[in-house]
C-alpha cells in the first residue's frame, strides 16, 4: 500500500502569507528610522569621544543591513510553493537569521578590540553630549521594538531582527550610563567597561540564535517537542498498531512538520484512523502539516517478503 495521508489547509497557507506580509511591513519601518538615527549617533559620537555611541551607531548600521535582510527574507517567504521549490522560500528566513548571528558575533569582535584599546589609552568624553544622544537612540530603538513586536517573534527570522534592537536598546542605555558617569565624575574608563559589558549580553543571544538557527537546518526535532509523545498519542489511536519512521521539523522556527508511517490492523478504516490521528496531532502537538503513511497487515507481509528476497540475493 502506497498512499499516504496529507493535510495542511489553505488556511494554513493564507495565515503563513498574512504573517510574512506583516513582519515585512514592519522590519521596512524599522530600517528607516533605524538607518536615519544611525547617521544622528555616528557625528555625535565622533564630536563627544564617546566609544560606547561610535559602537552604539556601527551597531545600527550593521543593524539596517540586517533588517534589510530579514526584509527581503520576509518578502521571499510570501512566495507560494512551486515545482522547483515545494515548500516555498520560507528557508529564506533561516538563511537570514543565520547571517544575522553571524554579523552580530563580528560586531562583537570589533567592539570588544575597540573597548580594550580604549583602557589603554583613555580619550577625553562630552558625558553632557553623550547623555543626549543616548537618550534620543533609546526612544528610537524602543519605538522600533514596538514596531517589530506582535510580528510572529518566534520565526527565526524575526528573532534575529529583534536581538538586533534589543542589542542597539542595551548599547543606548551603555551609553547614557556612561554619559552620566563621565559628566557626574569625569571617569572615562566606564565608556569602554559598559561597551564591553553590552558585547557580552549580545554574544550571549548572538550564540543562542545560532544554535537555533543550526538546529533547524539539520532538521532537528523542535524544541518544546517531545517526539516520544508524540508516538505515544499516536499509537493510542484506534487502528494503529505500531508508529516509526517518525520524524518532526520545522521550516523556520515557528511550523512544526511531521511525516510517519503508522502499522495499521486494516485498511478499510484508514480514512477514519487518519482523520482522527491528523487531529490529534493537531490539537495536542500543534502539528498542522503532517504526513501519513499507512501499512496494512498485507503491505507489511510484501514488505518483508520483498526484504528476504533482497537478502538471499546479497548472500
Amino acid at each position: 500500500m502506497s498512499a499516504h495521508g496529507h493535510e495542511h489547509g489553505h488556511h494554513d497557507h493564507s495565515h503563513t502569507s498574512s504573517d510574512a506580509e506583516g513582519r515585512a511591513k514592519a522590519l521596512g519601518w524599522a530600517i528607516a528610522i533605524t538607518l536615519g538615527f544611525a547617521g544622528v549617533e555616528a557625528v555625535g559620537g565622533w564630536w563627544a569621544g564617546s566609544l560606547a555611541l561610535l559602537g552604539d551607531a556601527g551597531h545600527m548600521v550593521t543593524d539596517t543591513v540586517a533588517l534589510a535582510l530579514s526584509f527581503l527574507a520576509a518578502r521571499l517567504a510570501q512566495r507560494p510553493p512551486s515545482p522547483e521549490m515545494s515548500y516555498g522560500w520560507r528557508r529564506a528566513e533561516v538563511l537570514a537569521a543565520l547571517l544575522n548571528a553571524v554579523f552580530m558575533l563580528i560586531l562583537v569582535v570589533a567592539l570588544g578590540l575597540a573597548a580594550i584599546g580604549r583602557l589603554q589609552q583613555p580619550v577625553p568624553v562630552q558625558g553632557g553630549v553623550v547623555m543626549l544622544i543616548a537618550a534620543i537612540g533609546l526612544g528610537v530603538n524602543l519605538l522600533v521594538l514596538w514596531q517589530l513586536h506582535g510580528t510572529h517573534s518566534h520565526a527565526l527570522n524575526m528573532r534575529g531582527a529583534v536581538l538586533h534592537v534589543i542589542g542597539d536598546l542595551l548599547g543606548s542605555v551603555a551609553a547614557l550610563i556612561a554619559g552620566l558617569v563621565v559628566w557626574l565624575t569625569g571617569w572615562t574608563p566606564i565608556d569602554p567597561l559598559l561597551t564591553l559589558l553590552i558585547c557580552g549580553l549580545i554574544l550571549v543571544s548572538a550564540g543562542r540564535l545560532l544554535r537555533d538557527v543550526i538546529r533547524v537546518l539539520m532538521e532537528a526535532t523542535p524544541p518544546g517537542t517531545d517526539l516520544d509523545a508524540v508516538r505515544r498519542r499516536l499509537g493510542a489511536v484506534e487502528g494503529v498498531v505500531a508508529v516509526h519512521d517518525l520524524h518532526v521539523w520545522t521550516l523556520a522556527g515557528d511550523r512544526l512538520l511531521l511525516s510517519a508511517h503508522l502499522s495499521v490492523d486494516s485498511d478499510q478504516n484508514w480514512p477514519a484512523t487518519l482523520m482522527a490521528a491528523q487531529r490529534r496531532l493537531r490539537d495536542e502537538f500543534g502539528i498542522g502539516h503532517a504526513t501519513l503513511q499507512p501499512e496494512s497487515p498485507q503491505y507489511r507481509q510484501l514488505a518483508r517478503a520483498a526484504d528476504d528476497v533482497l537478502d538471499d540475493h546479497c548472500h
